[in-house]
This record gives structure tokens, C-alpha cells and sequence, in this order.
């Protein structure tokens, strides 16, 4: 929890689920990820490996456009608890993506893949996920705009937006080149997550 969080009384945003395979939550990350120690889920108690190390996770908050009508004042955001296989599946979309790490303004989506060989009996299945990732500067490039709009930054100067040109008309001479309008551009193509 930042101390912003702690200032305000907000426990974060709300946990993502993955309940059934070919389930997938992703967005835009929201905030700097941060790393915690894992807990039981039963007790709350902190979670340590055999020989005494603590269980570590990486929690991610992502802009996503679910929205639960049992959550008050659901805006979409939640955050992923990355760790065990899925911590490998993200590292693997991170590096593929070329970068070194998740940043604010990235798109991290991760899918509940399937179900892994149970090793335990009486325990269920290790779930499997699959991970793609969007670095911040390829997401801008790409136009995918954040879901919900984030609160920018106070500017000391803010430029005024330039005119727009009507289509057909020469942007630096004004002169007229044509009577009709311009088909718009294209949208990217090609670097669409693969879920």
C-alpha cells in the first residue's frame, strides 16, 4: 500500500480473478507495481518458504473495463498478484516485449491458460497463465488509450492545441487541393495481443 492509500483510508483496488480457464484481466497499469509478502489466505498470516525466507509477490493495479455491481463506486481497476507460474509467464511477456520491467502506462493482460498436473492430492490443480505486454511508449504510438482517464500531472505551461485543417486544404499555404475530403488513416495493425 502507498502512503497516499494509507492516508485515505483505500485498501486498493479490488483482487482479479481468474475463476474458469480462458479467463483474461489486463489493462493499462495504473500505478507503480510494487512487491509484498504473500499471505494465507485463511489467516492473513505472512507466508515463508521451509527455510524461513518470506513468499514474495508482485502486485500489479491495471485500468480494466470490468465493473461488479456488488462493489461500490467500481471504477475497473484491480490488481494482479503475480506470482508463482504466472510470475514466469509476465517476466517471458516482458522480456518478449523488449522491455525491463512493468511501468505506469504499459498494458499487462494475463490469461488463465489451463490447469497444471496436480502434484498434491487433495490440493487443486496449479493454475497456468499466459501473459502479453505492451510497453508505455509502444502502447502511446499504438493510440490505445487508457480506459479511464487518469488524472494528469499539474503543468507549468500547456501549449494551445494547433488548428485543424480541413481536409483538401494545403496545411502550410492554405490553398485548396482538392474537393474532396482525405480518407482518414488507417489504424495500427499487427501488434494486437494475442487475447
Amino acid at each position: 500500500m502507498d502512503a497516499n492509500s494509507f492516508l485515505m483510508g483505500g485498501g486498493g483496488a479490488p483482487t482479479a480473478k481468474f475463476p474458469t480457464p480462458g479467463t483474461v484481466v489486463g489493462g493499462h497499469i495504473t500505478e507503480q507495481p510494487s512487491v509484498e509478502q504473500q499471505r494465507d489466505i485463511q489467516t492473513g498470516d505472512k507466508k515463508f518458504w521451509a527455510d524461513g525466507n518470506p513468499m514474495m509477490q508482485l502486485v500489479v493495479t491495471v485500468q480494466t473495463d470490468q465493473r461488479d455491481p456488488s462493489i461500490e463506486d467500481d471504477d475497473g481497476r484491480r490488481r494482479i498478484f503475480v506470482k508463482g507460474q504466472m510470475k514466469n509467464a509476465v517476466a517471458d511477456a516482458v522480456r518478449q516485449a523488449g522491455g525491463r520491467g512493468l511501468e505506469v502506462g504499459g498494458i499487462l493482460r494475463v490469461r488463465y491458460s489451463h490447469d497444471g498436473e496436480q502434484k498434491q492430492r487433495g490440493f487443486s490443480p496449479p493454475k497456468q497463465y499466459e501473459a502479453h505486454y505492451t510497453p508505455a511508449a509502444a502502447a502511446q504510438l499504438q493510440g490505445q488509450q487508457p480506459t479511464a482517464p487518469a488524472a494528469a500531472p499539474p503543468a507549468q505551461y500547456a501549449a494551445p492545441a494547433p488548428a485543424a485543417v480541413p481536409a483538401g486544404v494545403n496545411p502550410v499555404t492554405g490553398e485548396i487541393t482538392s474537393n474532396y475530403a482525405q480518407p482518414a488513416p488507417a489504424a495500427p495493425q499487427g501488434n494486437e495481443p494475442p487475447f
